[in-house]
């Protein structure tokens, strides 16, 4: 049945074999005048990212593909898929490898332990999981799924991308496999609204985009919700910042300063946020606001919101704005906002300074003074005429400490400023680092070389730390050599 994946043994050699074989002076007078790469630059790669794999493991996937593919019709015709919506996993897994067992032995379909175990495995998935994605959403060790049409799905591991050899049949089980995620949430998604944001079952971010929008096949993006939160010793013992630096945010998040943790995609601004809550007294009241409910607070007094998109009439809208307008009705400690990128941004600050001191938020922004202009700019967008000296006033005295936390070209994830907002200088907010990430240089594997280091500049909110009971030692302040 599958005599046509078997090799030729007739087969002649590939041609590329004979160029290789073949003299150098038949190279031509043109080719040999071609420009060469000049020393100073590195030669880019320009074959296009591929998995490896074997010419034998490509075309026994092939064949295990197309027989997944007629068992998988066969399950649907066959399986009760109602009746089995309250049956156990062990009992679905079962009833999913009899049916599997007698098609493959009515059509003398012949596969070795290993390849029937795949086949059944993944058949299970396609009937109550996410199919070819179920077996990257259990991988602990990913942490972004990036697809690109049904032949291209690229994964995120310790801040590096690659490829990966799983694919999708064609662009229908690809485009099946999106439907199941957003009709289990109530949304739609097609040629008259081809995007989409959704939350998986397990918490984990889910973006799509279809055709005609998508050129290449569907688009999708899966952000993984962390199961185990990270905390700040785990930060620290991984290199993300220093003892000093925690012991100085300890101090900044327990006397109640405003924080905004600052960054670009991907670095690291959640897990931060999440392992700054940690300094908060278990006392306190904390509403949390988010567009996707990623923040695991471990307090006992915890409010959590999610903002949700308008409905297929485009009604029913609930934006983040409107969330917070209503914590602050609900006699919050503190309010934390999983993002600010609107014009949510005024509440926000507003709330900062009537009372709810030590909120937190995150924006996205490449360093402290980036993020200052960041909110400037989120504030006119928001359609509030105000001069630029009273929106900076505001700002001042609404935020007190900016991190900024960064993915750096190794991938790795470090805090490279901590910076604190001092007041106003005429018409310019002043600020000043306390501490910061100094890099030294770069290994041959490309792996950054640096140091977490003082400024040499003390804290202005040294007095409010002494007089909250932390009053920290000066030689943290101190610059060190690494």
């Amino acid at each position: 049945m599958f005599s046509r994946y078997k090799k030729d043994p007739n087969a002649k050699p590939v041609a590329k074999a004979k160029i290789a074989d073949a003299p150098v002076e038949t190279v031509s007078a043109e080719a040999a005048q071609e420009p060469q790469t000049s020393v100073l630059r590195r030669p880019m790669p320009k074959a296009r990212a591929q998995a490896v794999s074997s010419d034998k493991e490509r075309k026994r996937k092939e064949r295990l593909s197309e027989i997944k593919l007629d068992l998988h019709r066969e399950l649907l015709d066959n399986l009760n898929l109602s009746a089995l919506e309250n049956a156990s996993e062990n009992d679905l897994r079962n009833e999913i490898n009899a049916i599997s067992t007698e098609v493959l032995q009515d059509r003398a379909i012949v596969l070795n332990r290993e390849e029937r175990n795949a086949l059944f495995r993944e058949l299970y998935n396609e009937v109550t999981g996410l199919g070819p994605l179920e077996t990257l959403l259990q991988d602990d060790t990913v942490n972004d799924i990036l697809v690109n049409g049904p032949q291209q799905i690229f994964v995120e591991r310790s801040g590096k991308l690659e490829i990966t050899d799983i694919t999708f049949k064609d662009e229908k089980h690809l485009l099946r496999i999106i439907d199941k995620i957003v009709s289990a949430v109530g949304r739609r998604v097609d040629e008259s609204n081809p995007y989409v944001d959704a939350r998986l079952a397990d918490g984990s971010r889910f973006n799509a985009m279809v055709p005609p929008i998508a050129v290449d096949g569907s688009l999708v993006s899966i952000r993984k919700f962390k199961k185990d939160k990270l905390g700040i010793d785990d930060l620290v013992n991984f290199g993300a910042f220093s003892e000093e630096m925690a012991a100085y945010l300890q101090a900044a998040v327990a006397t109640r300063l405003n924080v905004i943790v600052s960054g670009g995609t991907g670095s690291g601004k959640t897990t931060t946020l999440n392992a700054l809550s940690s300094f908060i007294d278990n006392a306190e009241r904390i509403l949390t606001i988010e567009d996707t409910a990623e923040l695991q607070l471990q307090q006992t007094h915890v409010g959590r919101m999610e903002s949700r998109p308008p409905n297929v009439e485009g009604k029913g809208e609930v934006s983040p704005r409107d969330c917070l307008k209503n914590a602050l009705r609900m006699r919050p400690d503190r309010i934390i906002v999983g993002e600010t990128r609107g014009e949510e941004v005024i509440d926000m600050l507003q709330a900062m300074n009537t009372g709810h001191d030590g909120s937190m938020t995150t924006i996205h922004a490449n360093s402290a003074r980036d993020g200052v202009s960041r909110l400037e700019n989120m504030i006119a967008m928001a359609g509030i005429e105000m001069p630029i000296k009273a929106v900076r006033s505001q700002i001042s005295s609404a935020v007190n400490l900016i991190v900024q936390a960064s993915r750096l070209q190794d991938g790795s994830r470090r805090m490279t400023s901590i910076t604190e907002i001092t007041g106003m200088e005429g018409d310019v907010i002043s600020m000043q680092e306390v501490f910061r990430f100094q890099r030294t240089g770069l290994t041959p594997e490309n792996k950054i070389l640096g140091h977490f280091t003082a400024t040499g500049v003390r804290s202005h909110f040294s007095e409010r730390f002494r007089m909250w009971g932390y009053d920290l030692p000066a030689h943290i302040y101190e610059p060190t050599l690494g």
